[in-house]
């Protein structure tokens, strides 16, 4: 009985064997680059937009200390039956030729209550210099609940060689400050701005 035989598949030779894993191989390793890539761009992505993302946290939650750095309106409402120790303290950064220190170290206040205290700073070079105050309210939780209406922080200070100034900080706590907070403490460090910035004062 005579029938058609199925035919044979063909067998890969050695060389058509050899290319074809060459290429498995080839696109295995492109992959891996292109992956490791992405990885890469991903992170230096994820490292670029933490900064920001930490300073809006810093912000909603003053952890860290920062304050606002715009200033705000008056208080409408002033919680007399509750006081806070507000307590000020100044520093110097390192090669800082000022002098500069608060004229009232520690004030008590209520709640919502609109107070003024004053900062001194000299410029104890022969030259011309401009400074830049920086500020920070420890507890940091209570960082959000100081709320400054005027301060010398909001901008550059330039003093002329010799030049004194008294700097103004307008002020109130806010009344939601939490209860288990008794005592606030700003602190200032001055540093020195490039004199070619354009410095405003207040």
């Amino acid at each position: 009985m005579s029938g058609k035989s199925n035919p044979t598949p063909a067998t890969p030779t050695p060389g058509q064997s050899k290319a074809g894993n060459a290429t498995t191989a080839e696109q295995r390793k492109w992959r891996s680059i292109w992956s490791l890539v992405g990885l890469a761009l991903g992170m230096f992505g994820f490292a670029f937009a933490l900064v920001p993302l930490y300073d809006v946290f810093c912000d909603i939650t003053g952890i860290n200390g920062k304050t606002a750095s715009t200033p705000t309106e008056a208080s409408e409402r002033v919680d007399t039956s509750r006081q806070v120790t507000v307590e000020f303290v100044s520093y110097i950064n390192p090669g800082v030729p000022w002098t500069f220190e608060p004229e009232v170290r520690r004030l008590v206040v209520h709640p919502g209550q609109t107070q003024t205290v004053n900062y001194a700073a000299r410029n104890l070079a022969q030259e011309a210099s401009i400074g830049q105050a920086v500020p920070s309210v420890s507890p940091g939780q209570g960082a959000q609940y100081l709320n400054k209406i005027e301060c010398f922080c909001f901008n550059r200070q330039p003093l002329a060689a010799g030049e004194s100034a008294r700097l103004p900080l307008v002020f109130y706590v806010d009344p939601a400050l939490p209860a288990d907070i008794h005592t606030l403490t700003l602190a200032y460090t001055l540093f020195q701005a490039p004199s070619t910035e354009t410095a405003q004062t207040q």
